[in-house]
This record gives structure tokens, sequence and C-alpha cells, in this order.
């Protein structure tokens, strides 16, 4: 007869050791919507108008050894589930996430740190294809943020693994399966230190993910692992902020696009507490050693907040989007936002 044994983590070592129940917890709703006008120059637009809303649902709570607990759940546009975590900060070891697509974990922290007054320079309204690094987040994956007490001062730490980098969400008690993908297992490495100027933060991070060379690779049968490097540092004096970083993707992949090289920099201007301007550059050499091509994307924001609402606009710019060198795929365009909040 075949036993099946289910086996849940109750305690983490030491200052977990205690945990015999929680106290009474809470749940919290918060959220926005944002309408968004889009305009952009070489492109069939249609309607421009856009609406986005989305509900993060929070629960919180304490077990009786001090250890506090955090439940997130984001429901994106039209209630569709996206992402969840768990988070779990301990009084002496740290904070311990189960990230399910959730992101910010691992060396994703890092994926883009350029300071803007809105949204990152490929993520204001023109699509530009950029692939920057996300190590195993956006898998599920688990993360160990190192307590502030366990290191020097100024210097964090955290380290993030993943079982099975698939991307695949499972429900509990079930495995995503197998589908003969790409990569395998992974882990991550982040560091950070703010103590050196003050208003200087110097990052780095490294990643590695094993390459299967599963059925649903263009490339099986090789063996390399999938590299991901990521340094950079942001400097805040008085009313700006200035910053750049560089990071590498190498996939492991001996043909399409096998590594993606990225350099970013910008500077935020805080004109005072409402008003806000940016202006940020990225450069992307993506390809083998057959075929490249480098992506450019630059955009010039500003943005106003009025109590919960704010106004935001972006200008912005893209050349060989996609890694595509086609005159089509240089492209112009503007984005205004209405944003609320609730």
């Amino acid at each position: 007869m075949n036993k099946l044994t289910k086996i849940g983590v109750s305690a983490l070592c030491g200052s977990l050791a205690s945990v015999s129940a929680a106290y009474a917890g809470a749940l919290s709703v918060t959220g926005g919507a944002t309408a968004t006008y889009v305009s952009n120059e070489g492109t069939a637009t249609g309607n421009p108008l856009g609406l986005s809303s989305g509900i993060l649902f929070t629960g919180t709570g304490e077990l009786d050894n001090g250890t506090t607990f955090t439940l997130t759940l984001s429901n994106t546009d039209q209630s569709a589930y996206s992402s969840g975590s768990i988070a779990l900060v301990t009084p002496s070891l740290g904070t311990f996430t189960i990230d399910q697509g959730a992101g910010g974990t691992g060396i994703d922290r890092y994926d883009d740190m350029i300071p803007t007054a809105w949204e990152e320079t490929n993520g204001a309204g023109l699509t530009t294809g950029l692939q920057t690094v996300n190590g195993v987040s956006g898998q599920a994956s688990i993360d160990w943020k190192l307590s502030a007490d366990m290191l020097p001062e100024g210097l964090g730490v955290a380290l993030a693994v993943t079982p099975r980098a698939t991307g695949k969400q499972s429900n509990d008690k079930a495995a995503s399966g197998s589908g003969g993908e790409q990569y395998g297992s992974g882990w991550d490495i982040a560091v950070e230190h703010t103590g050196l100027v003050d208003g200087f933060k110097l990052f780095a991070g490294y990643g590695e993910i094993e390459n299967t060379g599963g059925a649903a690779s263009s490339t099986a049968g090789l063996a390399d692992a999938r590299v991901q490097q990521v340094i950079g540092a942001t400097y805040a004096v008085g009313s700006v902020t200035m910053g750049y970083q560089w990071s590498l993707d190498d996939k492991g992949d001996g043909s399409g696009t096998s590594y993606y090289e990225n350099q970013a920099y910008g500077v935020s201007f805080a004109v005072n507490d409402d008003l806000s301007i940016s202006y940020g550059e990225h450069k992307s050499e993506g390809g083998n050693t057959t075929n490249e091509a480098e992506v450019k994307a630059a955009s010039l924001q500003v943005s106003y907040t009025m109590g919960g609402a704010s106004i935001k606009f972006a200008e912005s710019s893209v050349d060989n989007a996609s890694y595509n060198t086609a005159t089509s795929n240089d492209r112009d365009g503007r984005t205004i936002a209405l944003t609320l909040a609730f």
C-alpha cells in the first residue's frame, strides 16, 4: 500500500522554535484605478483610452514568539488573480518570503533601480521589449532577507531559491508538473550597502538557473547555466536623485537570443512635495554571435499629486524595439495618466 505523508513547515530553527499559536490578525483591502491616454507614432493605436484597476488584499498577524506574518494577494484588471506571497518577519533571523509571482525578491529587487517621477523607462506606455534581470523571482520561490542584526551596519543581504524555474503557479498540496521545461532549479544572491556615504546606495546581484535542455528549449542538450548579474548605484542629494546600473542575462543558449547586456541611467528632481520630473535612458544589446541588435529607450516624465489623485505624463522614444532593426521598430510615444488611490 502506498502511503503519502504531508509535511508542513511549522518552525524555523531557533527564532521560530516556540511557535504554537497566532494572535488575532487583520485583513485590509487597498487599491487604485488609473485611466490613460496613449499616442504612439508609427503604430496602429486604435482606441487610445485605457483603464487599469487593482486591488491588494493584505492579511497580517503575529505568532506568540514575536514573529509577524503578512499575506498579500493581488487582483489585477477584470478581477484576475496575478500573484501572492507570504512573508514571515522573525525577531532575529530576518524575513522569509514564499513568493508566487509577486516579484521584488532575489535580484529582481534590482531589475531597474533608476529613479523616475512615474515609471521605468520601459513601462510608460511605449512598448520597448527590453529584457532586464529577474533571477528566480516570478517563479514559485523562497527568499531570505537576513536580519540587520546579523550584518555590519548599512549592509543588506538576501538569498532566493526555486526548486524549478517554470514560472508556473500551483495551489497548496499541488505541484506544477513537468512539461519538459528548459530550466531547472535556481538561486540568487542580492547585496546592498547604504552606509558608505549619506544618500548613496550601492547594490549588486548574481544568480544561476540550471539549463536542462528540455523539450521546450530550441537548444535541447545544452547544459550551460543561465547566469544573471547586476551592479549599480543611486545617490540622493537634496531634491535630486541619480542612478546608474549595468546588468547581464546570459541564457546559456547556442542559438536564438542568448544574452542581453543592459546599461541604464537617469535622474529625478522633486520640485516640491507634489511635483516631480525625471529623465532616464536604457540601452540593451541582445543577440548571439551571428545576430545582434541594440534597443535604445528614453523617457521624460512628470508627476503631480493632489491628495489621493495623481496626474502623470511621459514622453518616450525607442529605437530597435524588441531587438528588431526594422525602421518600423523606431517609435515615439506619449502617455497621460490619471491615477486614483483608495
